[in-house]
């Protein structure tokens, strides 16, 4: 079963209050399978109330079992994604919600449609240089065939620069370039956040073109808020339990403390491949 045409929303948009209202009320429809997905990902539609929209539903038992997530599952992670995107204000992560549906409990998350290619700014390039050109950001050398390599860059991008920070508090241990989806409107949204949040370093990311640099201002706010939500009685924290472990939640919190007190972007450590693979 393949994604059949894509159906436009009605009566509701990405940034609508209520779009996680729908999401988790309405009647969810499966149209399609995302073929390419390494879990069950159905296209489905999700209506309720004179409202539609496009959503993908990730039932539990399509997941795939990985060794090194033996905790919770991957569903409970995208959620827990979400909700910590939300929680710093720049909305990165697409609605997202727990519930059940025709295969059982899954993540719901609302389709995101993204710019056509004439529309859509480029975030990733492989160019033939040592070094990258004004507004860009080095990510590393790639081998591009017959023993030539190229030089793997993102743009220096403020809405990317945000998502490494979410990246680094929630520990992405899968951020490609696939996952970025840039919008018609100039909204960047990332997806796929279901290896996440493990207690030990696992971040592996294309955004590494920061590395070391200070954070910004606006992202030392953000953890700052951040901290206080993840107090122990904090709103945050509550709403993270009933989806990670105790411990991962305290691994959250050391992670904001840690960026704080250095001040800066992380730098790959070395015990873990730095970048994901395929990269895109």
């Amino acid at each position: 079963m393949s994604a059949p045409e894509r159906i436009p929303p009605r009566g509701v948009t990405t940034t609508d209050p209520a779009a996680a209202d729908l999401l988790a009320r309405g009647e969810l429809t499966v149209r399609g399978r995302i073929t390419d997905a390494s879990n069950a990902a159905l296209y489905c539609t999700v209506a309720h109330d004179g409202r539609e929209a496009a959503c993908i539903y990730k039932p539990v038992a399509g997941e795939r079992p990985l060794w090194d997530f033996p905790d919770g599952n991957l569903a409970r992670r995208e959620v827990a994604a979400h909700l910590v995107s939300e929680a710093t204000g720049w909305g990165l992560v697409p609605p997202t919600v727990l519930r059940d549906g025709p295969y059982g409990e899954g993540m719901c998350q609302l389709w995101i449609e993204v710019a056509g290619e004439d529309e859509a700014p480029d975030l990733l390039a492989l160019v033939d240089a040592e070094e990258p050109g004004p507004g860009w950001k080095a990510i590393g050398f790639a081998e591009v065939g017959e023993g030539r390599t190229a030089l793997l860059v993102h743009a220096d991008d403020e809405r990317l620069r945000r998502l490494a920070v979410l990246d680094a508090v929630i520990n992405n241990a899968d951020r490609k370039g696939g996952h970025l989806l840039p919008t018609a409107a100039g909204r960047l949204y990332g997806i796929d956040h279901g290896v996440t949040f493990h207690v030990e370093d696992k971040l592996r990311t294309l955004l590494w073109g920061w590395a070391g640099e200070p954070l910004t201002g606006e992202a030392l706010d953000v953890l700052k808020g951040l901290r206080g939500a993840l107090e122990p009685d904090g709103h945050l924290t509550v709403s993270l339990a009933g989806l990670l472990t105790p411990a991962e939640v305290d691994a959250t919190r050391a992670r904001v403390e840690a960026l704080l007190s250095s001040g800066r972007h992380p730098e790959p450590g070395g015990e873990w491949p730095a970048i994901p693979w395929p990269p895109v």
